[in-house]
C-alpha cells in the first residue's frame, strides 16, 4: 500500500541550510508541492541558527500567496520567548490572509533558549500554557480580559482576527508534554532528531493520554517530521544527511537516529515503518537537492 493512501503527507519548504537558499526554490516547491498534492508545507522557527534560516511566519506568508489550497504551518515555535498578543495577531493575519489556511506548532523548548530573548525560563510550563489560552481567547473574542499569572489583558480585541481559529499542535516526546499535547493541543509531532523506535513508543503514551482526555484518538494528527534524503546512489543519500545533521545540529551520529535516508525504496520502507507505528500525518523534510526530492518523495509515496 502506497504511503500516501493511509497518511497525510506534509512537504518542508527550503527555509534552513547550511548553503545559500535561492528564492525561486522556495516558491518552487511552495507551488509544486501544492500541484502534486501535498495536505500542508513547514517551517521551523529558528531565529538565531547556526545556518542561514528564514523567519518562519514571513516564508509562509510570502508562500501562502504563490498558492490557493495547501496550509502553512510552523512547528515548533518555542512559545514561551514571545507575547503571545504578538504571536496571536501575526497568525491571524497569516491565516486571513491565506483564506484560513494558518497552522501553529508550538514546543516548550529546552531553557538554553530563553537567555537570549530576554525572558526567565522559570515557569515556563505556566507561560505556555498561558500563552495558549490567550492566544485562543484573542483569536475568538472582540472584548478580551485575561487574568493569569503570567499575563493580564483587560478588555482588549486583537488587531485581525483568523478565519476560524488555526489548529495548534504541540511538539515534545516527554510524557508530561503528550498529556499537554491531549489536553490542550489540535495534533502532535514528534521531532524530526528522533528516530522511528523513540517515536513507536510515544504514540501508545499519546493515544491513552487522548483517551483520558476524551479526545477522539481516530481522527487526531500524530505527525512526524522526517529529515531526508532519498538518492539512487544510498551512500549519497547518506552523506547529504550527515552533513546535514553534522552542520545544523552539531551531530553527525543523528544520522542513524533520526534519519531517513537511502534509494527510493529504502526511503519508501521507512515511512511505511513511522506509518505502521502509528503516523497518521508525515512532514517530509529534504535536507538539500528540494526540488529533486519533491518529486522522487511524491513518486515514492504513491501521489505521483
Amino acid at each position: 500500500m502506497a504511503v500516501a493512501e493511509s497518511v497525510a503527507l506534509g512537504m518542508s519548504l527550503p527555509h534552513r541550510s547550511p548553503d545559500p537558499i535561492p528564492e525561486a526554490m522556495v516558491r518552487h516547491v511552495a507551488q509544486r508541492a501544492e500541484e502534486l498534492g501535498f495536505q500542508d508545507l513547514w517551517v521551523t522557527n529558528n531565529t538565531l541558527d547556526v545556518v542561514e534560516c528564514f523567519d518562519s511566519f514571513t516564508v509562509l506568508t510570502w508562500a501562502a500567496a504563490v498558492t490557493t489550497r495547501i496550509r502553512v504551518g510552523v512547528s515548533v515555535l518555542v512559545l514561551p520567548v514571545y507575547h503571545p498578543v504578538h504571536v496571536a495577531h501575526v497568525v491571524a493575519t497569516l491565516d486571513r490572509l491565506s483564506g484560513g489556511r494558518a497552522i501553529l506548532g508550538v514546543g516548550i523548548g529546552p531553557p538554553q533558549k530563553y537567555a537570549a530573548f530576554a525572558v526567565p525560563d522559570e515557569r515556563r510550563v505556566r507561560r505556555f500554557t498561558e500563552s495558549i489560552a490567550l492566544i485562543r481567547a484573542l483569536w475568538t473574542g472582540d472584548d478580551v480580559t485575561f487574568d493569569g499569572e503570567i499575563y493580564t489583558e483587560h478588555g482588549v480585541k486583537l488587531g485581525v482576527r483568523p478565519a476560524s481559529p488555526p489548529p495548534i499542535w504541540l511538539g515534545s516526546f516527554h510524557p508530561d508534554a503528550m498529556r499537554r499535547a491531549a489536553r490542550l493541543g489540535d495534533g502532535w509531532m514528534g521531532a524530526g532528531g528522533s528516530g522511528t523506535a523513540a517515536f513507536a513508543a510515544a504514540v501508545p503514551v499519546l493515544r491513552e493520554a487522548l483517551e483520558a482526555e476524551g479526545r477522539d484518538v481516530a481522527t487526531f494528527p500524530i505527525s512526524k517530521r522526517v529529515f531526508l534524503s532519498v538518492h539512487d546512489d544510498g551512500a549519497v543519500a547518506r552523506a547529504e544527511l550527515e552533513r546535514w545533521f553534522a552542520t545544523a545540529y552539531g551531530n553527525a551520529e543523528l544520522t542513524d537516529q533520526g534519519g531517513v535516508f537511502g534509494t527510493p525504496d529504502d526511503v519508501g520502507e521507512q515511512l511505511e515503518a513511522l506509518a505502521a507505528a502509528g503516523a497518521n500525518h508525515l512532514l517530509l523534510n529534504p535536507v538539500t537537492r528540494y526540488d529533486e526530492q519533491l518529486e522522487a518523495l511524491a513518486a515514492i509515496t504513491g501521489l505521483a
